[in-house]
């Protein structure tokens, strides 16, 4: 099975050449290795497959054969790392807590412990029969977040 700790080594030289980041390894037990990929400013398709031929001339498939992927972290999928949370400062998150909470709000800020969303909730005000919005800044620890994923809209 390919060594996790040996792809990083041919990889990490190219990712600052590209100006990109590592998001995720993994490899499956049948050897289906999957490389994800980010960058401040997106991951074009030649840098994808840039690194996937160092990847592929780093290996020998006589010795090990193996199947691979090298991908760009679409924007449909979770935020992993507090990087790729930089990255989406000023846009709207939908954030799902290991409580269950789920909330939507706009990032204001991300550090390497946690982030801070402003989040606009509806709440019961003495003196009016209707729940008001009202904006509040919430502040939350990566460690207590489920899933954390960028919102689409279509306009």
């Amino acid at each position: 099975m390919i060594n996790q700790n040996e792809l990083k080594r041919v990889i990490e030289p190219m990712l600052e050449k590209e100006n990109l980041f590592l998001v995720e390894i993994s490899i499956t037990p049948d050897n289906r290795v999957v490389v994800t990929l980010d960058g401040d400013n997106g991951v074009s398709i030649d840098s994808c497959v840039s690194i996937s031929r160092a990847i592929e001339s780093a290996f020998d498939r006589d010795k090990e054969d193996f199947e691979l992927e090298v991908t760009s972290a679409g924007l449909g999928q979770p935020l992993k790392l507090p990087r790729q949370y930089q990255k989406y400062r000023g846009k709207e998150l939908e954030v799902v807590l290991r409580s269950g909470e789920k909330l939507t709000g706009t990032l204001l800020s991300a550090g390497e412990n946690g982030f801070m969303l402003t989040v606009t909730r509806k709440v019961a005000v003495e003196g009016k029969k209707k729940p008001q919005p009202v904006t509040q800044k919430v502040e939350l620890l990566y460690t207590n977040v489920k899933t954390a994923k960028a919102v689409i809209k279509f306009r």
